[in-house]
This record gives structure tokens, sequence and C-alpha cells, in this order.
């Protein structure tokens, strides 16, 4: 979730001060109340067909101008490529120190910590949690409390997905049997 103490909002705060602490020779800004610094990770959480960045990039911050403008490095199969936000598209870009499991989805991290806690109460089921654990390629570890795990484990959410395939399968197929 992004709110609460445990949450994404707040543990990027925390984790960027420990990991990317402000000092002088580093430029940074405020943007809608997040401090956006050189050498800060962030992520796109926007398409952006004309910068061809997409909803889930990780990149870093190389470089804040004097004009307000972020440029970011993001790594591709040429290498690493630059991409600069002005003001009007800085609303594309968050931290990513911490990523919730819905924006970690389709990535692998070498490490992954969870924190795993009634907090987060409307998130604790099983598929969200097997999501979150199947992204660690090397160590996953889990903070919290043992009764939310064991909530997690047992919670196992029936979704009813309201999509159009079966009535477009028995139009372009005929009845299925």
């Amino acid at each position: 979730m992004k709110k609460t103490l445990i949450g994404v909002e707040n543990l990027n705060k925390k984790l960027q001060e420990v990991l990317n602490p402000g000092t002088k020779d580093k430029k940074e800004l405020v943007y809608n109340g997040v401090v956006f610094r050189e050498k800060d990770k962030v992520m796109q959480i926007k398409n952006n067909y004309q910068k061809e960045v997409f909803n889930g990039d990780v990149g870093k911050i190389v470089e804040i101008k004097n004009n307000n403008e972020i440029v970011v490095a993001y790594q591709d199969v040429y290498g690493l490529r630059e991409v600069t936000y002005r003001e009007e598209e800085k609303e594309e870009i968050t931290l990513a120190y911490a990523l919730s499991v819905h924006k970690s989805q389709g990535s692998e991290y070498p490490v992954v910590v969870m924190p795993i806690s009634f907090a987060h109460y409307p998130m604790l089921d099983r598929n969200l949690l097997y999501t979150a654990i199947t992204r660690a390629k090397k160590l996953m570890v889990l903070v919290g409390t043992k009764q939310a795990l064991f909530y997690a484990i047992k919670n196992i959410k029936k979704i009813k997905r309201n999509t159009g395939l079966r009535d477009f399968l028995k139009e372009e197929y005929g009845e299925m049997r």
C-alpha cells in the first residue's frame, strides 16, 4: 500500500535518507511534496511513447538542471539512455527505493524486503503474497508478524473477473463443450 507508516511513500522517503542523503554537492528539487535528488532511483509510472519510457521502467537521476529539468538514465538493450523530464512531466516519475507489489509485477530483484502487517489488512491475501515472494531472485525477507503472514496464506480471495472472453470465444468458435 502507498499510505501508512510502512507504506511505499514513507519507506521511499526513509530509504532515500539512508541510501542517498542530501549533500551540498547534489542538486535536488521538490515536486508535489517529494524530494528528488541526483543519484535517486526512480520509476516511470505511466507510459510515455514519445520518450520511449513505460510504466515500471526504473532508472537513476543523473542530473537536475538549473531550469529544474530532471535527467534520468534508463538501461535498455543498447546501454544507458538519458531521458529529460520538463516541469509538466515530473508527475510521471516517483522514487523507487520501495515499490508496491503491483508495480513490481513482471520484474525480478536480487533481494526483496517486504513488510507484512495488519496495517495493510486489505492487501493480505495468498495471491499477492505469492507475487511478492516470486519477485526475489536470491533472497526474500519478510518483516512483520507471523499472524499477518498466516492470515495472508489462508486468505484466498476468489476474484470474479468480468471479461468478454467467453462471449468472444462463443462468437468466434461457436458453443464450447
